[in-house]
């Protein structure tokens, strides 16, 4: 009885280690062929998002024609209008940072001397600051900006990848649903994301817009530059769970730093920290509920391992491409669905 016990409890654990390696060679696979395995993903999260409008339109009788024109209009004219936007605005950007140059040196010097009594020259003070010269960031921001306008290929291959995806949508959504009983865990597990990963999209983007178009109002009437620019970038931080607010908040401080001083600075870092917790940490998830199923620590790995493999979009797709992950490899076999609680942190492993 024990030795079966300890030969189960040993199984059990060889296959745990096996499925780990197997999800390293996986992960190493998609890696090494990023640059179609993100826009490829990108895709089906976007046709996802834009499904309700699908659905909506077939229940009133749409030809199928419309299907696939109206929901693929609708993303590729969100993506342009961003795009445009960031381009307009990073190239704006570009062109004031060279006006900053003179008060950064004096704030260099000014924190130099501040700190001198700890025995730190301002020799150490310049190297460490280096990166942070309006030099440095200008060829960092030029080299982004050739990125944007670049970015051409990967268009047209998100764009074919999305017009692919709308054409198939309806037919493989019948499909998946006349899959019969041997299927049906399958089944339900992709038809569990879909909706959650739908919900999450949806709630994550009206409440990133508010906080986006109040972040950019509160920056206008404090005299930040560039607000626009600013807003774009908390509405797209927005999908980064955990750590988007602190990366769309540290380039607007540092430039109302150095625009307006040390009191505009604290003023964006306060206005920040509030719309942030009120809408992002009280409101929002009384509307988003648990629709991605993954836990505050899973969420925090998840970013890690995305970002890592797919760069920036990772970063950006982390909570839908875990909740995928869950779907195919935890919800839709019954003989892994203990681990749900575990990946889920809740007890029922509700979505």
């Amino acid at each position: 009885m024990v030795r079966a016990s300890a030969g189960e409890g040993s199984s059990r654990g060889l296959r745990l280690l096996v499925g780990a390696a197997a999800a390293v060679v996986a992960l190493a696979g998609v890696r090494a062929v990023a640059d179609i395995a993100g826009p490829a993903f990108l895709a089906l999260t976007l046709t996802i998002a834009v499904s309700p409008l699908r659905v909506w339109l077939r229940r009133r009788g749409a030809r199928t024609w419309v299907l696939v024109v109206v929901p693929l209009l609708t993303i590729l004219l969100l993506l342009v209008a961003l795009l445009g936007s960031l381009v307009v605005s990073v190239a704006r950007l570009v062109e004031l940072l060279p006006s900053y140059a003179d008060r950064y040196q004096r704030l260099i010097d000014s924190v130099a001397r501040q700190i001198a009594h700890l025995g730190i020259t301002q020799e150490q003070v310049r190297t460490a600051l280096s990166k942070l010269d309006p030099g440095s960031l200008i060829a960092l921001l030029q080299g982004f900006l050739g990125g944007l306008l670049s970015v051409g290929s990967a268009l047209v291959l998100l764009t074919l990848l999305v017009f692919g995806m709308s054409l198939d949508a309806t037919p493989v959504h019948d499909a998946i649903r006349s899959l019969g009983p041997p299927h049906s865990d399958l089944v339900g597990a992709l038809g569990d994301f879909a909706r959650g990963t739908c919900r999450y999209l949806i709630v994550s983007s009206v409440f990133g817009l508010i906080v986006a178009v109040l972040d950019a109002v509160a920056l206008w009437i404090m005299g930040v530059p560039l607000p626009l620019l600013w807003g774009l970038l908390a509405f797209i931080t927005n999908y980064i769970p955990n750590i988007g607010f602190v990366v769309g908040l540290v380039p607007p401080t540092l430039l109302a730093l150095l625009d307006s001083g040390p009191g505009t600075a604290v003023a964006v870092v306060v206005v920040y920290s509030v719309l942030n917790f009120v809408i992002q940490s009280l409101i929002q998830p009384k509307y988003a509920g648990e629709s991605a199923g993954l836990s505050t620590t899973v969420t925090m790995l998840s970013l890690f391992v995305w970002a890592y493999v797919l760069g920036p979009i990772g970063a950006i797709l982390a909570v839908p491409l875990s909740a995928f992950a869950r779907a195919l490899l935890i919800d839709s076999d019954r003989r892994t669905r203990w681990a749900v609680p575990l990946i889920a942190g809740h007890p029922s492993g509700r979505r």
